[in-house]
């Protein structure tokens, strides 16, 4: 190789490397709890944690406006512990809620806006992992056996269907915009299309990951993995899957609205990496989360909220300039 050539290709690498920005966070949000899920509604947003409530926080004012209280519960010594809130949802001003029972069952909830109303409890004997709303009046629901069922909330409340996914256990699920359909995720790496209405598969793609998937996105007909085995996934809408290796497990992954751009868990420092989903070319790098990210959401193609094993909330602005 002559010195021009090789001048050549440094000169690109230094350009790339010069362009990909260290990004702290815009603000932080602080949970009464360790932050297990949360969803975002409009301005709001609502976090479930392991201190027995669903908080409610204004984020164009980052302040906690409500807060939905599930209690305590007693352990078989009698000693008073709050529930953990596992998973959350929202849609037409109700909030799905899932929570652990001192046996190691779930209770299913959804909030009204002023009241609180049971929907499966502990009787049913289910190890409901999280729970995701349809309409006003069904939700599905995934179990650690990975049963997927959808449920319906009507006076005479019933399960529309419930189906046996596989034998490995159940990692995550995430609806589409439209709520037609739904991508699931296992400890064998496989991911799964699923029809929401009927709960037939409709495709089961190619392996990308090899070992447990911790979570999953799915925007724009786009999917993205998070794996044990230190590699996200990539599955287009238009074009050839492939798979990202990072130098640490993947715990968490998240997509932009477009799904142009992607976001994975990359290190033990915590960082979170941008890329280009077309390209798989890695980007800026997010720096300041004191948890491992467990949970990403976008909150438009402009930025986006992640959180951990901790009691923070933090929102990354992506647009340069501001």
């Amino acid at each position: 190789m002559t010195a021009v050539v090789k001048l050549f290709f440094i000169s690109i690498l230094l350009f790339g490397t010069s362009h990909a920005r260290e990004i702290t966070p815009a603000f932080v949000l602080k949970s009464r709890g360790l932050v297990n899920d949360f969803v975002l509604d409009d301005y709001h947003l609502y976090t479930a944690n392991n201190e027995g409530s669903v908080e409610v926080f204004d984020i164009r004012t980052q302040k906690k406006i409500d807060e939905i209280f599930l209690g305590h519960q007693m352990t078989t010594l009698g000693e008073k512990v709050p529930v953990k809130v596992l998973s959350v949802d929202r849609f037409n001003g109700k909030t799905l809620i899932v929570s652990t029972d001192i046996d190691g069952y779930r209770n299913v909830w959804i909030h009204d806006g002023k009241k609180l109303k049971s929907i499966i409890n502990k009787s049913k004997k289910l190890t409901v992992k999280e729970a995701r709303f349809i309409n006003d009046e069904e939700f599905v629901y995934g179990t650690l056996g990975y049963d997927i069922t959808r449920y319906s909330t009507n006076d005479n409340a019933y399960q529309v269907y419930s189906e046996h996914i596989e034998q490995s256990a159940f990692s995550d699920m995430v609806m589409s915009e439209d709520k037609k359909q739904m991508v699931s995720a296992s400890e064998s790496g496989k991911v799964t299309l699923i029809d929401v209405k009927s709960g037939k598969i409709l495709n089961e793609f190619d392996f990308l990951n090899v070992d447990n998937i911790y979570k999953l996105d799915y925007k724009n007909g786009t999917i993205i993995t998070a794996g044990q085995d230190r590699r996200v996934g990539v599955y287009p809408k238009v074009g050839k899957p492939y798979y990202i290796r990072s130098k640490f497990l993947v715990y968490s992954v998240g997509l932009s609205p477009s799904a142009k751009i992607g976001v994975y868990s990359a290190n033990e420092e915590n960082d979170l990496q941008l890329f280009d989903v077309a390209s798989g070319k890695k980007t800026d790098i997010l720096r300041g989360h004191d948890s491992v990210p467990s949970t990403i959401k976008f909150f438009d193609e402009d930025g986006f909220f992640s959180a951990g094993f901790g009691y923070n909330i933090y929102y990354w602005h992506l647009k340069k300039g501001l």
